[in-house]
């Protein structure tokens, strides 16, 4: 567990600006949420010369004008931070997740475990390069670790899949 500082202590998804999700993408929204707030590693590296405001942080994640938005604030809320990703980087590795999770749900019906096995090693294999992208987007702007940065693409993910892949 990274220290009581570093990391983001509350978590909210603007979803206001897209189509309501389905019971499926709300599902897997509660549950990224309910890992990254049980361990996460969140820091704010210091910027133009500035150190930043101490965490934990709350965070709240929004795609707008074709943008992934991070808004951090303090536990105060106080603003410590706001950055925006093009989602451009993103697409592609999106669009392979949803394809390879709707193959794994489908496998995992009718197929011998085996098959599902290796199913499942390339969905893990799709997830982890989605957050190698996102750490990369991040460098200079937040510092995550892996698990975090794995989490945080779930949740993006459904808030991309709210806005029409």
């Amino acid at each position: 567990m990274s220290t009581a500082k570093n990391r983001i202590a509350a978590i909210e998804i603007d979803d206001s600006a897209l189509p309501p999700p389905t019971p499926e993408i709300e599902q897997e929204r509660k549950v990224a949420i309910f890992d990254l707030l049980e361990d996460n590693s969140f820091t704010l590296p210091p910027r133009a010369g500035r150190q930043p405001p101490e965490g934990p942080y709350h965070l709240t994640l929004a795609i707008r004008d074709r943008r992934l938005v991070f808004d951090i604030r303090t536990e105060s809320g106080a603003l410590a931070g706001e950055f925006h990703l093009a989602l451009g980087p993103f697409r592609q590795v999106v669009k392979d997740y949803f394809q390879i999770c709707e193959s794994y749900f489908d496998a995992v019906k009718k197929l011998p475990p085996s098959q599902i096995e290796t199913i499942d090693m390339a969905r893990r294999g799709i997830h982890n390069e989605g957050s190698r992208v996102l750490m990369e987007r991040l460098e200079g702007k937040a510092e995550v670790d892996e698990d975090t940065a794995r989490r945080l693409f779930t949740l993006i993910c459904v808030l991309h899949f709210g806005n029409g892949g």
